[in-house]
């Protein structure tokens, strides 16, 4: 029963990514590991941008960098 967990930045994915993302990833364990996709999960956390850090600052700052 693979367990796959992916963090992502919540202002830089859409629903339609998400569901992308949930059956890549089941499809990716099923070739791989032959697992299971009916035992397989795929949890997207997010994560605010202002609590995600890079570079000693928040992705908020370091976008405004750019």
């Amino acid at each position: 029963m693979p367990y796959v967990s992916i963090r992502v930045i919540d202002e830089i994915v859409d629903k339609s990514q998400k569901k992308a993302l949930i059956e890549q990833t089941t499809k990716l364990l099923q070739d791989v590991l032959d697992s299971d996709p009916a035992t397989t999960h795929v949890v997207i956390d997010e994560v605010d941008v202002d609590s995600w850090g890079v570079d000693g600052v928040t992705v908020r700052e370091f976008w405004s960098r750019e």
